[in-house]
């Protein structure tokens, strides 16, 4: 690939996770707006409540479900998945009148069902401790079946909304490459020499060979 496609994949891969991080952004905050819902500033990414009971699929009661949310159901390593296990399993043995979800937005199927996961090398699970896709948990905590449903049918009609609207928004403009050659040019160096100080300007030798 040329210098300028190289560019170009960069960015594009970058803009890809924030993307992805504004996306995780969205799927917890909306949260705050339904009622039960909180979104602590820390601990967990949602805590939902409801006096009258919250049924689980497997028979029991509980007053409250602590949620990890996550984008896509393969985004966690195994360690960082023990770790989050453990977590939940904590949180349940210390209220019994609870349960903890790993809600993933895009789960492999439609479920709500016991999270089987791997601690120590050995498999474990628990009732209470639960693994449900997106559209299940919009459906727990509203009542409405095709809530999800509803929320992404609804989303490009906002979007194009405030696109239209809103003079803080735009679309960027990429001017990298243009920026990367006129710093070559205007330093007499090479377009490869450009590249690393982006990043290495202060380190040893880089500058020095800048000054030269």
């Amino acid at each position: 690939m040329s210098w300028e496609e190289i560019i170009k994949n960069e960015i594009l891969r970058q803009r890809d996770k924030s993307n992805s991080n504004d996306i995780g952004y969205f799927h917890q905050n909306i949260f705050k707006y339904i009622n039960g819902c909180t979104v602590p500033d820390s601990g967990w990414d949602v805590i939902y409540t409801n006096k009258n009971g919250i049924s689980i699929p497997d028979g029991n009661t509980v007053n409250t479900i602590y949620v990890e949310m996550k984008n896509k159901h393969n985004t966690m390593n195994s360690s960082s998945a023990a770790k989050t296990y453990i977590k939940m399993q904590n949180q349940v043995l210390q209220d019994d009148e609870s349960a903890c979800y790993l809600v993933e937005a895009i789960a492999k199927k439609s479920q709500n069902i016991k999270w089987t996961a791997t601690v120590d090398r050995q498999k474990v699970q628990h009732k209470l401790i639960r693994r449900v896709s997106m559209d299940q948990f919009y459906y727990l905590v509203t009542g409405e079946e095709n809530a999800f449903y509803q929320l992404c049918m609804l989303l490009p009609e906002i979007i194009e909304k405030v696109l239209s609207s809103s003079t803080d928004v735009s679309a960027p403009e990429d001017l990298v490459f243009e920026e990367l050659l006129e710093a070559s040019n205007n330093e007499n160096i090479s377009f490869v020499l450009a590249i690393y100080m982006l990043g290495f300007e202060g380190y040893m030798g880089f500058r020095k060979n800048l000054e030269i």
